[in-house]
């Protein structure tokens, strides 16, 4: 007898016709482990939201209120010389509904570092009485011109 192993017998190697995935698995854990570390290090940007390119023009004169960084609200007509007069959230939809003209705007001209829920909130109490023409009181980009630059979005 022959004592030649051929190489398909007991000592032979056969070709696998799988992929090895351990190598990826462990490239993927270690990009995760890199993303949650650097994820909370990254600080987001700041934005400055009271500015749009294009603004629509209101046909008639709106009553403007004032909301300024503390949250005090004041508000007035937008007529030359006019003062703002201070009033509490809770009576500020009363006391528009009294001063508004049935086609007139109502315009909130909030600071830019009001935060936004402070914003929503006065929105919502005045349609919730009843003034549904309201918009936002915004600078244009590219104007110079302070009463030319402000204008309602609606």
């Amino acid at each position: 007898m022959s004592s030649v192993r051929s190489n398909y017998g007991r000592g032979g190697r056969k070709l696998k016709n799988e992929i090895n995935v351990v190598p990826y698995i462990d490239v993927m854990l270690v990009l995760l482990v890199i993303f949650m570390v650097t994820a909370p290090l990254i600080t987001p940007g700041v934005i400055e939201l009271p500015s749009v390119g294009q603004a629509s023009n209101i046909p008639t004169t709106p009553i403007e209120i004032e909301i300024d960084e503390k949250g005090a609200i004041k508000w007035r007509k937008r007529d030359p010389g006019a003062v703002g007069q201070a009033v509490e959230r809770s009576a500020l939809a009363q006391t528009l509904l009294n001063q508004l003209k049935p086609d007139q705007a109502v315009v909130i001209a909030a600071d830019g570092k009001v935060s936004y829920d402070t914003v929503m909130k006065v929105m919502d109490d005045l349609r919730a009485n009843g003034i549904t023409k309201l918009g936002l009181l915004v600078d244009q980009k590219g104007k110079t011109d302070s009463k030319t630059s402000k204008s309602s979005k609606r």
